[in-house]
Parts: C-alpha cells; structure tokens; sequence
C-alpha cells in the first residue's frame, strides 16, 4: 500500500522499456511518412500521366476532343418517305438522342453495368474496394463504370499512337479514370448514358443501340420491350461468346440473369420478371449489309459515285455519318422488286420447260461457250496468278468439286459443284431491269437492276446497255413530228423499203402495200414506216434527236437504227419517253436530291437537269401516237387488260429484238412512267419462239408493277389524261383530217446547239 491508502500502479511495459517505446513510436512515424510519401507518389504520379510528362504516358484525350467526340458512324441512304434504305459503312452505327431509347434499356444497363451510376463521379471507388469481397460470396463483378467504359470506346485511350515509353495496364487504368472523371464533368448523366448506348459493340457488325434494335429485332430502340433490352445489354460483354444467333442458350441464360438483376433493383416485379424469363429470344435478325434491303442495285450503283463526290469534297463515306437523301418511294420500290421476283420466277419456269434440257445458249458448242466464258471470269484469273501458264493445273482446280451455296428462285441452296459447273448453272438464269419515274419532275421512283444483287451484281438499269427493238421507233416518229411536219394521221407506204443495201421488213413479212397512218404504223410496230421517216429525215438527223432526247452511249449511223439496232440504257430510254409526258421538256432521271452532314446541315442539292426537247403539242401528239399500241392489234394490246389502265390515259410500246435476245416494254402515263427490259445476261440465252417477245416477257412485269402502284392508295397517283396544250393545230381525228402531205426535205432539220450535248460527264452532274 502506498501512503495514500492505494496499491502501486502499474506501468505499462513500453514506459517501463523506454527503448521498447521508442520503437512504436518510430513505427507509427514511419507509417504515416510511407502514407504521405505514397500519396505525393500517387498524386505526383497522376499529374504526370494527366499531363504526359516527358512524354512517357502518351496522350490524354484534350478537352477539345472531350468536348467533340467523334465516332466513325455509317453514312445512310434514305427513300423520299424517309424510309431508310440502307447503309455504307465500316462501322454499322447510326446515332439516337435520349429520349429515342426506350427506358428498359437504361434499366437494364444500370442494373447489370452500374448500379451506382447516379452517384459517383466517374470512378466508383466503392464499388471498386468491394469486388474482393463479391469474390469472396462468389460474385463476379467488373469494375469499370459506364463512364469509363465509355472513356475506352470513345477516345481509344490504348490506342499505339498515344502511348509513350511508359505503358501498361496501370497506366492505361489511371488515363481511363482520369478520362471517365472529365467525361462527367463535361457532360450530363443522361447524355453520358446515351453516348455510351451509341458507340457499345453488339456483335454481327453491329455499334449502338440503334443498330443493334433494327438488326436483332427490327424495331427502333424506343420501341424495344424489356426482355428484349435485357438480351441486348446481356451481349455487351462478349457479344461473340452471347450472340443471339450462333448461342441462343447462351444468350437466354445471360438476358435472364440481366432481368434478375433489374428485379433486384426494382426496375421490374416479380409477376413480371416470371413472365419475361420464359419468353423466347423473339429474334429478327437483319443484318445490315449491300446485298439486303430494298434498292440494292441503286445503292451499288450509287456508292461509286458517292465515292467520286466524298473524294472531291474531302470526306469519307464510310466514316462521316452521310445522308443521303433519294427520290424513291419505298413504296412503289417495293412494288417493284415484289413483281420482278414473282414474274422472273415464273418465266424462268417457263423458259426451263421451254428448253427441254438442252443448253440455254444458241449458236455455239456447249463446250466453246463454256471455254470462252470461263477465261472472262474472275475464278479463272485468280487462278491464272496461282499457277501461271499451267492450263493443266488450272482447268483441274475448275473441275474440283466443292461446297458452295447458290442461288435459286426456291432460295439459296448449299450443294456442292465445280466451279465450272456454277458457271453452267448460272449462265441459265434470265435477268430483268426495271425503272420507273415521274416523267413532269424526272424523279425515279423505283429502281430494279436484276433479278438478286448478292448473286447477280450486275446492274441491268444504268450499267446495262442493250438493242431496244421498236422500243427505239417512238424516237424516230418524235423526230418527224417536230422536224418534218407530221402528225399521228400523216400517212407513209407499208412496203419493204431499201436503203444502202438494207430492206426493211415487217416482223409479220406481211404489207398492205398501202399508205397508213402513223398512228397504225406505231400501233402495229411496222418497220417499213419508220424505215421511210429515216430516208427522208437522214440518219444523222434521227441520231441527233436522239441525243436530244437523252440517249447516250455510241449510236452508229446505220439505216437499221430506226428499228432500235443501236444498244441503250433502261435509264436513258426511259427519260426519252418522260419528254412526251412532259410538254417536250426532257428530264435526266434523278434519284438523289441532296447529301447531309451527320448533323442534317445541307452539303450538296442537287439540281435536275432537264432542257426543251421539242415543244408541247409535239410532245402531245406522240402520246396519242403512243396510245394506240393498247388498240385493236396494237404490240402492247395485252396492257389493256390491266386494271390501271381504266379510266387513265396510258401510251405503251414494247420491243423485241433479233433471235428474241432482248424483250422490252415502256408505259407512259400522266404520273407515272416505267421502262422493263428483259432478257440474258448473255445475248446468246434467250428464248427460241415468240415466248420471248416484248410483249411477253417484260410486258407482265410492266403491267402488274403499274397496277399495284395505282391501286396504293398510299403513292398518291391518280389517273387522268395526258397534259394537253391549251391550243391544238392538229386533228387529232384521221376520219376528218385529210392527208397531210409529208415534206421530204431533210435539210428542214434543224440540229440542237454544238454546247447542247447530253453525254454523261458524271454525278454532280447528272442529279
């Protein structure tokens, strides 16, 4: 006991060992000096990769591009009716705002990728401290946050370029924080989410949401449900390893665990998630690629010579997010394609039962055909750079049998073949183009190039040129009617007519060795008539109304060009005949109007081109001559049977070309003109009788192409007579008008201007 009544205290040891003391004391200092030399590392450390010291780190993204990010995005064609068309792009990405995406899908986003997205500032450093133990419990958990997944897609923080000397993952870590924190301090949450649900990838060539709704299920994103949103943010951690289309058990399983975690979070009910966890993937998988769509062939067609304009005006198609914005009506190009495959289908039938078995091709040896076909194909030459000279090795390789998928009307079909064999089996396919525009705007309204663009590339509107038969004569009557004074009751001899050395003979071999009228002549397709017209006319006259008209290309200056020997475009024929519907005013088909900036600012307008072919009432009258191959007799007689030409004006001429190689058929109306063109790639395959006429063949597909855009009430096109001048000189009735004496002078012809010429000098030009 102590004096004071109490027992002595007791020291602890350390007071009781001084150096004991000293030595925890020195620990906790050295601590707290590893503390905060660590975090003036740490912090030294930071500062040095935010501003690339030395340049050892590599580059930050700058606040410019923070505050302009730029995505590689598609460049999209759309129809007049704003229907999207299609795409070109190296990326399949097109951009939505907020408000475009529909809640699942932030719902679920959240809840699978960053439940605690509204609260921290980029980094969840909480979240991040916690995986360890979510390990622990057995739960995977990532630990990038939506702003920093975005800071990896958006700005390629590991790209090679922006690396310095120092480099790896702790250091691509510390730039992808600090570029997630400048991202949230630059933007809001919600424009944080939508550019983070505009750039993701989803597998199948697909970035954004956007992209990602139209190709799994068809839908725009706000539209999608939240099993479907759930599939789509399930995929976003290995789209390959998730895909819907090749792992559909996979990817059901991982959408169920999406909407298990938005259960959890209270985006759904219990009812609810029940409900949608048993659901079916529900997949419409449409991937965006050329050979799918509508308007295939224009779209192929028209990537040239956006290319040519992208060159010219420094940007690049398949980057830059370009609009391109057509004058189609989805519609009516819907219409079309729909017809061509059903009539080419049936043809196709008829010309397999026609032939018998024997060879499609006429006029050679099945062997010489095959030979000479070959050695233009692609096959052939690459195999050519394989093996050299060695013809042997060469024709081996041609006869080795292997797996291919092919084209048939049935659908593609896996077999295996040679590859000479798939040139045989090819080769028997028929091919078919069809354009059809307004002829007073000159805007094209659909475009069919052939028969199936993934198969066939081919584009039989504007690439193709072939002979048009008496398609050809309605342009040599224009020429007489403006240059010479006739009119549709003038009257020229039915009888065989030589010219240099060549007669001119009627398809029947029949005459009436009697005057008609010009009207029965283009009825009935005589060519003793238009034969006459050119002998008095000239051939150079005829060749120089044609360019007037809009026929480009090489036009040689023979007599038999009155009956359509010279080889033309659908396109450009079909313009020729839209001057007549027009007044006289000739229009250059156009089909696109202007090219947009990814942001709808206006880059190019395109402006028609068109210039006065001949004046109106010569325009008018040949739209009566035109109507009278609907009469009795009349090549086009068979069109009266349709349905769109009650109570509507319609003009028609068809063609047919020697051997039945090519068959054609143009009806013109008020409102709407279409030109058809059938026949084979080869002019060799074709049809051996009267099954392959004009008025058989591309008339059917004309016909009911025509029916079906008038009777949709959505295209708008009404029916009613043809534009008429307000005064007419012309006696329209032959029974009252007596014969009008035609002149015979050719030097009546007067030429178009030497600067007036219509060859084609490319596409700013032509829209």
């Amino acid at each position: 006991m102590t004096p004071y009544g109490r027992g002595p205290t007791k020291l602890p040891a350390a007071l009781k060992r001084p150096w004991r003391r000293n030595k925890y004391l020195r620990l906790i200092k050295w601590l707290w000096v590893t503390f905060g030399l660590s975090l003036a590392l740490f912090v030294g450390y930071v500062w040095a990769v935010s501003v690339n010291l030395l340049g050892l780190f590599g580059q930050m993204p700058s606040f410019r591009l923070l505050e302009n990010p730029r995505n590689d995005l598609a460049s999209e064609v759309y129809a007049a009716d704003g229907v999207l068309l299609g795409k070109y792009f190296s990326e399949n990405r097109s951009p939505v705002e907020f408000n475009q995406i529909s809640p699942h899908v932030i719902h679920a986003l959240l809840a699978a990728e960053d439940t605690r997205f509204e609260r921290h500032s980029g980094v969840d450093f909480k979240g991040t401290l916690a995986i360890p133990l979510y390990l622990l419990i057995g739960e995977r958990r990532g630990s990038s946050t939506i702003s920093q997944q975005l800071a990896k897609n958006l700005y390629d923080i590991r790209q090679t370029e922006n690396q310095g000397p120092v480099s790896g993952i702790v250091v691509d870590k510390t730039k992808e924080w600090l570029t997630a924190i400048k991202i949230e301090r630059s933007y809001t949450k919600r424009e944080i989410i939508t550019m983070y649900l505009n750039t993701v990838y989803f597998g199948s060539y697909t970035y954004g949401i956007k992209a990602a709704a139209r190709t799994f299920f068809r839908k725009e994103p706000y539209r999608l449900d939240p099993a479907e949103a759930a599939l789509l943010v399930g995929m976003l951690n290995n789209p390959a390893h998730y895909s819907p289309v090749n792992h559909p058990e996979r990817a059901r399983w991982k959408r169920n665990g999406v909407l298990q975690k938005m259960l959890k979070h209270k985006y759904l009910t219990p009812d609810a998630y029940r409900q949608l966890a048993g659901l079916p993937l529900g997949l419409r998988f449409t991937p965006d690629n050329p050979n799918r769509g509508l308007a295939t062939y224009l779209r192929g067609y028209l990537e040239g010579e956006l290319l040519r304009w992208a060159k010219q005006n420094n940007f690049d198609l398949y980057t830059d997010g370009l609009r391109i914005r057509t004058t189609l009506d989805s519609r009516l190009q819907r219409h079309a394609e729909r017809v061509v495959a059903a009539q080419m289908a049936a043809q196709q039938a008829k010309f397999e039962a026609h032939l018998g078995g024997q060879p499609p091709w006429t006029g050679v040896k099945d062997a010489d055909y095959l030979g000479s076909v070959v050695v233009r194909s692609a096959r052939y030459r690459a195999l050519k750079a394989q093996y050299g000279d060695n013809q042997d090795s060469i024709w081996i390789m041609l006869r080795k049998r292997v797996p291919m998928r092919v084209f048939s009307w049935d659908g593609e079909k896996d077999t295996i073949m040679s590859p000479l064999d798939s040139i045989r089996y090819y080769k028997r396919f028929l091919h078919a183009g069809l354009l059809a525009m307004d002829p007073v705007s000159g805007e094209v309204k659909a475009w069919v190039g052939g028969i199936n663009y993934k198969h066939f590339k081919y584009d039989h509107v504007r690439q193709g040129r072939r002979q048009p038969g008496s398609a050809f004569k309605p342009i040599v009557y224009a020429a007489a009617i403006a240059n010479m004074g006739y009119t549709p009751c003038t009257e020229e001899l039915d009888a065989p007519i030589t010219i240099g050395g060549w007669t001119a003979r009627n398809y029947s071999r029949a005459y009436s060795n009697e005057p008609v009228t010009l009207r029965q002549a283009l009825g009935q397709s005589l060519n003793t008539v238009p034969a006459r017209i050119l002998q008095k006319l000239g051939v150079p006259a005829v060749l120089d109304y044609a360019r007037r008209l809009g026929i480009t290309g090489k036009l040689r200056a023979y007599p038999a060009i009155c009956l359509g020997t010279e080889a033309v475009s659908v396109y450009d024929l079909l313009g020729a005949y839209g001057t007549f519907a027009n007044g006289g005013v000739w229009n250059l088909p156009q089909y696109v109007t202007r090219i947009e900036d990814r942001y709808g600012n206006v880059l190019h307008q395109f402006t028609p081109r068109r210039h006065e072919a001949m004046n109106a009432e010569h325009a008018y009258l040949m739209t009566h001559l035109l109507q009278s191959g609907l009469g009795d007799r009349g090549s086009a007689q068979a069109l009266a049977g349709y349905a769109m030409t009650r109570n509507n004006e319609v003009g028609a001429k068809t063609g047919t070309t020697q051997n039945y190689a090519d068959g054609w058929c143009v009806v013109l109306t008020q409102e709407l003109a279409t030109a058809v063109w059938f026949g084979g790639d080869d002019m060799r395959v074709h049809f051996r009788d009267a099954n392959g006429t004009g008025s058989r063949t591309a008339l059917p597909i004309a016909g009911e192409f025509m029916d079906r855009a008038f009777a949709d009430p959505a295209a708008g096109l009404k029916k009613g007579p043809f534009r008429k001048p307000r005064t007419l000189s012309v006696d329209l009735d032959c029974n009252r008008n007596p014969f009008l004496a035609a002149r015979s002078d050719s030097t009546l012809y007067v030429p178009p201007p030497k600067n007036d010429s219509l060859v084609n000098a490319g596409f700013v030009e032509e829209f």
